[in-house]
């Protein structure tokens, strides 16, 4: 009866058919459970909470247009031509739907007289136009054919979504375990919500967090579908579409455009598989604890006259920066590998109170190296010669206590010839003890002068990464116990520019 068709909004409203009638293959649904997917939306979607839900998605539909609230007769027409169309879909040669290519529906989608069968507006599909606009359409006429099926997919799509920040969040992939797997997760959370608001008489769902913050949250349950993906050789990557069809809002406006696209490259989705191993898992799990939103306490709402029911957003700042890799990697490892604060944030900004002090214990070379591995794609012989030097360094800080290069190392933040000139004297220390030097010439040419794809070497990162490697062989040599007093800090602006970081 179904098949994915390579649109979001139809794809995760089979997905949510699918999860619905608690079955495994789309192949599998049936004209009869497509009746009870149309049976439950005709109930649902006609009384709060989901009416007002439905808002979002169907704005002057006939579930939630107000002018029908007195004639309930036109809400369960409306109910049925939109549910359950694909009994009536006729063939044609010239009207194929837009999105499966299959039939039309037979029937006037619009309560407007004069409109053609089957073609479908604004209330019926999110984000298309009005009744009365030709713009865009194909021919300029009005509206876009549509088969039944794509009809009650679309009509499906709000429940297998999560309302996040007055929006719906569709979750789509091309892999289709991991559409499921979100359908299954949001349209899971929305009935128990559902049920929970009819208890309580309640006329709205609770939302489920910042979007980007619940897309890596679920993603992370999903580590199966991704080692089957893995298995079967079938690289993925994500598409989150973070949208409202709400005729208030405004494109321009940049805060809250109606539309944001957030995506997820193979790359990070196979870093995020190997995190879920043993070997990362308590590392990353304790980073990731430390990234979450900071709650007011009860004294600080008080005293700003807050409730404690306020809805405030569940955010993790770590899974927010997620999805600006890879372009500010760089970035991304400073915050949370090398434990760099930030300043010029707002307080329930974890980031502020990153310390080496107090997070030295958090620094793992072997979740960076991950990192340099799968996102950065940096070469195995670079991380491995990084390794070494933050090895040699580390042990010379350790051996000859040598707080002032440790110091130095740390916190130069502009000047390349002063970093240049503490790894030249400790070499020379070194020879002076008749010692061989730390870092010879070719290793040191390879990790802090090789150019990247625009000709232009990265030493901040280089450095960076040396030490991250040396913090965690001085904090397991106790060295940073013993001086934690005399530690250095330094603090990166989140509003400077990338460019001037790296």
């Amino acid at each position: 009866m179904l098949s994915y068709t390579g649109h979001p909004l139809v794809d995760v409203g089979a997905a949510t058919i699918l999860a619905f009638r608690k079955k495994t293959m789309i192949s599998d649904l049936t004209e009869s459970d497509l009746d009870k997917m149309a049976d439950y939306i005709s109930r649902e979607y006609v009384v709060n909470p989901l009416k007002s839900f439905l808002t979002v998605a169907f704005p002057n539909s006939g579930f939630t247009q107000p002018a029908f609230e007195k004639n309930p007769e036109k809400r369960v027409d409306y109910a049925r031509r939109v549910t359950r169309s694909f009994h009536d879909d006729m063939n044609s040669g010239h009207n194929r739907c837009v999105f499966t290519g299959g039939p039309t529906v037979s029937i006037a989608l619009s309560d407007k007289k004069g409109y053609p069968q089957g073609r479908v507006f604004r209330q019926h599909v999110p984000l298309l136009l009005g009744e009365n606009q030709i713009n865009f359409f194909a021919n300029g006429n009005s509206g876009l054919p549509i088969s039944g099926k794509a009809l009650l997919c679309i009509q499906a799509m709000p429940l297998g979504c999560a309302k996040c920040g007055g929006k719906l969040l569709a979750v789509h992939s091309d892999n289709a375990e991991i559409i499921e797997k979100f359908a299954k997760k949001f349209l899971q959370e929305n009935r128990s919500r559902i049920e929970l608001a009819h208890q309580a008489n309640e006329s709205k769902l609770k939302e489920f967090g910042s979007a980007r913050t619940v897309i890596i949250d679920t993603l992370l349950e999903a580590d199966e579908e991704m080692r089957i993906a893995k298995e079967d050789d079938q690289p993925a990557s994500i598409t989150a579409y973070h949208f409202s069809n709400s005729g208030q809002s405004n494109a321009l406006d940049s805060r809250n455009p109606p539309l944001e696209i957030y995506y997820l490259p193979m790359e990070l989705l196979d870093f995020l598989a190997a995190i879920k191993n043993p070997d990362y898992r308590d590392e990353w799990s304790a980073i990731v604890q430390r990234a979450w939103r900071l709650y007011p306490s009860k004294k600080a709402k008080k005293s700003k006259g807050a409730s404690d029911d306020d809805n405030i957003a569940k955010r993790n700042y770590l899974y927010e920066d997620l999805f600006r890799l890879p372009q500010d990697a760089h970035r991304f490892l400073r915050s949370y590998f090398l434990r760099m604060p930030i300043k010029n944030t707002s307080n329930d900004d974890p980031r502020r109170a990153y310390s080496l002090k107090g997070d030295a214990g958090l620094i793992s070379w072997k979740l960076t190296e991950l990192f340099l591995n799968r996102v950065m794609d940096v070469k195995e012989s670079r991380i491995n010669l990084i390794r070494e030097i933050g090895d040699k360094l580390a042990d010379y800080v350790n051996e000859e206590n040598d707080k002032k290069f440790f110091s130095i190392f740390y916190g130069e933040q502009g000047r390349y010839d002063v970093l240049r000139n503490a790894l030249i004297r400790v070499n020379h220390n070194r020879l002076k003890q008749g010692k061989p030097p730390i870092i010879r010439f070719d290793p040191f040419i390879e990790v802090f002068e090789d150019p990247d794809e625009r000709g232009r070497s990265n030493w901040r990162l280089a450095r960076d990464l040396v030490l991250i490697r040396m913090i965690e062989r001085l904090y397991d040599l106790k060295w940073i116990d013993k001086h934690v007093d005399s530690l250095p800090e330094t603090r990166e602006d989140a509003s400077q520019d990338e460019s001037q970081i790296i």
